[in-house]
C-alpha cells in the first residue's frame, strides 16, 4: 500500500529499507525521502519501522533448549 503520496512510497520499501539497515525513521527518511514533504505518513512510517524492527529482533532471538 501506498504510505508516502507524495514521493510515491509504499509499506513494502519501508520494510525493505529497515531489512537493508535502515534502524530508524530518520534513517528512512534519508533512503527514500519519506516524511519529507507535507509530513502526513510521518506516523504510519514509524509505525512500519518500529513493527519492522521488532519483527526482525523477534525473527533473530534464537530457540535455546536445555541440554539433557
Amino acid at each position: 500500500m501506498y504510505v508516502c503520496i507524495c514521493k510515491g512510497i509504499t509499506d513494502s520499501q519501508i520494510r525493505d529499507a529497515v531489512n537493508n539497515g535502515a534502524s530508524s525513521l530518520r534513517k528512512v527518511r534519508k533512503q527514500l525521502g519519506a516524511t519529507s514533504q507535507c509530513g502526513k505518513c510521518g506516523i504510519v512510517t514509524k509505525k512500519i519501522v518500529d513493527d519492522t524492527l521488532a519483527q526482525n529482533q523477534f525473527d533473530n532471538e534464537g530457540l535455546f533448549y536445555a541440554l539433557v
